[in-house]
């Protein structure tokens, strides 16, 4: 605890001889020969020797080396230092220092804090005398002489490690300052003083601050980066982070600078492409580009001393640290295994990468788009007859899903998990009612208008793209929505959870053996890399749309990570039986028990059942408590219902509630008009049910709700995509635009307009043209790929 109250500076110089000691009453430290330190070895988290192979296995980095490059550190205008991004980073390392990890920092800005100080005292020094003899109307003459880059790293040494102090006293975080030169690593006597040094201050809790000493380093080597296997020459501070790392068996570098990491060619250039991992022996891919706007190294630098490092036993990745408002914690970010630059692995995955699984996705899906519908829809009974003639060893891998399961999921997610042959039988039979629909779906012209004389408009249905369809805990829902992929000609990536992985494997084989009938297998992927959720969301250049299917956890995460993909999807389902006082007793009971009994887990069963006041101490109203504990439901009162009981059930934490299992809330209300008021406030717009025989009151009720599904003397369990003669749905949607309720086929259409002229221009209709607008509607006919209509 002592150390939050008292700062330890270590200045290391060239020979590493001498130790400056402070006036702490914690640590006393003499002037002594570094030599006779015996060298000291923290214990790490597993076994250094080789780097981790996956960037999920980051978060078990004990020790590590983060990278400032210049263009971190310094302002844009290369003439003091962004205090912002430094704060940043700061609050970062001190974070991860505080978690019980080892943080190191190679740091930059001594030069451009230096450049400041002198040009300010450059400044106030002409203008004086500039003053004092040729009057003020001169100053706007001056200028300023170059400044050399030794005298500047002189002049801003100390006021670099004076900040850093600072704003690490802020996180009871101490630092160390200590500066190098190739030399010191060329001698082993330096080299070991220096680990010495490093390790004892890491055994101390302390933050080494690590720099090349730039104010006596000679001008950099051309071309002398890399010499042999075991040195690098320290030219910059990439080969000096690089070099430090392996000396101190570091498990991660994060090497920061201006750039979003490495891409396979320079950046800014129309085809380059953000490389997420960079395997040794793909250097012969790469185009590097310029050096950064300051430093001295480029990325090619970076990549040499990333690789050096990543031989010695440490992982690498390289990314941005330059725009922390859209960045975030990059550094964090990094440690906690989250897709952000470029990481270095000695391991190349055996099957494809989830950016070259959805290219080959988006190309195979335009030549699905491309196919005529009968073929389409021979695809997809295909995949209806293998359903069943497979379904032995569907149900042989969902039964190993089942018993991993067991111990882990709750009765509803299990039930969710489980296959049976019905489920088999009703799933080809909702897949043979697609392929019925997809008949007509792509390439449907929507409407058609003359424009002018041999000048024709048509709005025809599309494709949307590539979908992204993340489900939990139903393996039910990959034919269903491969099924309405194939029939609308859409791309799909599938992530499913990980408790119905052998499922999964089986029916996504199923799915592509049937694709494979008209060549277009690769439409649809199956992600089972150790990619996590919101590394996909990222893929806004590849994913035209995200369709969660789970928990309203998993929607919720979903939308948040998506910023920059549409999600078609609820979050919740809250959905609302009210029984009118003119309910018939009968339908009441039968609608309460469906919507809440027949499947609880579902988003469209029942969570609140509200009732008008004037049912309460009737027959009906002690029949429905009856039937619902008969069903074994958990009754929940709400504050209005509580006060009218004298023992109450236990009353509700939140009107707003998604119980997904056998537990409902019972609420009191005075009317229809309040019923729909209540809905409004609590419900989450998904569906919503009135039970009543007054044919007006039920009217109002339909047009007043605004959820995407309203039912009058219907089960709340009606609203599936499979019951309304969809077929199937990819989820239902409480979203205004595009699709909302149960979306099937029609859902994951979007249209085009396609303009047929003869040589029209804009100018024919301008006042000095020849040629007027007609806007005629003309009857329409469906198109099928590449063919025209006749008018």
């Amino acid at each position: 605890s002592h150390r939050h109250q008292h700062k330890v500076n270590l200045f290391t110089f060239m020979h590493y001889s001498l130790l400056y000691p402070t006036s702490s009453p914690f640590l006393t430290l003499h002037v002594r020969q570094w030599s006779n330190v015996p060298f000291f070895t923290v214990p790490l988290a597993r076994a250094h020797g080789k780097s981790f192979a996956h960037r999920s296995d980051l978060r078990q980095a004990k020790r590590i080396v983060v990278k400032l490059g210049s263009a971190v550190v310094t302002r844009g205008d290369e003439c003091g230092l962004a205090l912002g991004r430094l704060a940043s980073i700061v609050e970062q390392v001190a974070m991860l220092q505080n978690q019980g990890r080892e943080m190191m920092i190679v740091t930059s800005g001594a030069v451009a804090f230096g450049k400041q100080r002198l040009r300010h005292e450059i400044l106030l020094s002409q203008s004086v005398r500039q003053a004092l003899h040729s009057g003020q109307n001169q100053l706007k003459d001056m200028s300023l002489p170059v400044l050399e880059a030794r005298a500047c790293a002189a002049a801003g040494q100390s006021g670099l490690m004076a900040l850093y102090e600072a704003m690490f006293t802020q996180y009871s975080t101490c630092t160390a300052q200590i500066l190098v030169t190739n030399l010191d690593f060329h001698d082993d006597q330096k080299r070991r003083n220096l680990k010495s040094t490093l390790h004892e201050l890491l055994r101390m809790n302390i933050v080494p601050i690590i720099n090349t000493n730039d104010a006596v380093v000679p001008p950099p080597e051309p071309n002398s980066d890399l010499q042999g296997v075991n040195v690098i020459s320290i030219k910059d501070n990439d080969s000096l982070a690089a070099r430090l790392a392996v000396e101190m068996r570091a498990d991660l570098l994060i090497a920061l600078s201006d750039v979003e990491g490495l891409y396979d060619s320079p950046p800014g250039s129309d085809d380059a492409k953000l490389l997420d991992t960079f395997y040794p022996g793909d250097q012969h891919s790469i185009t590097y580009g310029t050096k950064s706007r300051v430093g001295i190294g480029g990325m090619e630098a970076k990549v040499k001393a990333a690789l050096w490092a990543l031989q010695g036993g440490t992982s690498v990745v390289i990314a941005n640290g330059t725009h922390p408002k859209v960045t975030g914690h990059v550094i964090t970010d990094i440690v906690e295994g989250k897709k952000v630059g470029t990481f270095f692995s000695e391991v190349k995955p055996a099957g494809p990468t989830v950016e070259q699984q959805t290219e080959m996705a988006r190309s195979a899906g335009r030549t699905l788009a491309s196919l005529e519908p009968e073929q389409r829809s021979d695809i997809i009974c295909a995949l209806a007859d293998l359903l069943t003639e497979r379904k032995d060893q569907i149900l042989s891998a969902n039964k190993k899903d089942m018993e991993h399961a067991v111990s882990r999921l709750s009765p509803a997610m299990l039930k969710r998990l489980s296959l049976s042959s019905s489920k088999l039988n009703s799933l080809s039979i909702g897949l043979r009612q697609i392929a019925v629909s997809s008949q007509d779906s792509v390439g449907r012209v929507l409407r058609k208008t003359r424009v002018a004389n041999n000048l024709e408009l048509e709005q025809i249905t599309v494709p949307i793209g590539v979908l992204l369809v993340i489900f939990e805990s139903r393996p039910d829902c990959l034919p269903q929505v491969s099924a309405l992929a194939i029939a609308s000609g859409n791309a799909l990536l599938l992530k499913g959870g990980k408790e119905a992985a052998n499922t999964n494997r089986i029916l996504h084989e199923l799915a592509q053996e049937a694709l494979s009938i008209h060549g277009v297998k690769d439409a649809i992927q199956l992600v089972s890399t150790r990619e996590e959720v919101e590394d996909l969301c990222r893929l806004e250049k590849m994913i035209d749309l995200i369709i969660p299917r789970g928990s309203s956890q998993l929607v919720r995460d979903i939308q948040r990570a998506a910023k920059g993909i549409p999600v078609l999807g609820h979050s919740e389902g809250i959905c609302h039986v009210y029984v009118d006082h003119e309910a018939s007793v009968d339908k009441a009971i039968k609608i309460i028990r469906d919507s809440k009994c027949d499947y609880p887990a579902a988003c469209n069963a029942m969570e609140t059942l509200l009732v008008h006041r004037e049912l309460l101490r009737t027959p009906l109203f002690d029949q429905i408590i009856d039937m619902l504990r008969t069903e074994h439901v958990k009754i929940h009162a709400g504050p209005k219902f509580a006060s009218y009981l004298t023992f109450s059930p236990s009353e509700v934490k939140s009107l707003r509630t998604e119980y997904g299992d056998l537990e409902c809330c019972i609420e009191v209300v005075d009317s229809m008009q309040e019923a729909v008021d209540h809905i409004h406030k609590y419900g989450s717009s998904h569906t919503d049910v009135i039970v009543t025989e007054n044919e007006d009151t039920a009217e109002q009720f339909l047009q007043q709700l605004d959820s995407a599904c309203v039912f009058w003397n219907a089960s709340s369990r009606f609203a599936d995509g499979y019951r309304f003669g969809l077929g199937a749905e990819v989820g239902i949607s409480t979203a205004r635009i595009h699709a909302r309720g149960p979306v099937g086929l029609e859902g994951l259409l979007t249209t085009k307009w396609v303009l047929r002229g003869e040589g029209h221009t804009a100018a024919d209709f301008s006042e000095q043209g020849s040629m007027t607008y007609l806007h005629e509607n003309l009857p329409v006919a469906r198109v099928l790929p590449g063919r025209r209509t006749t008018s």
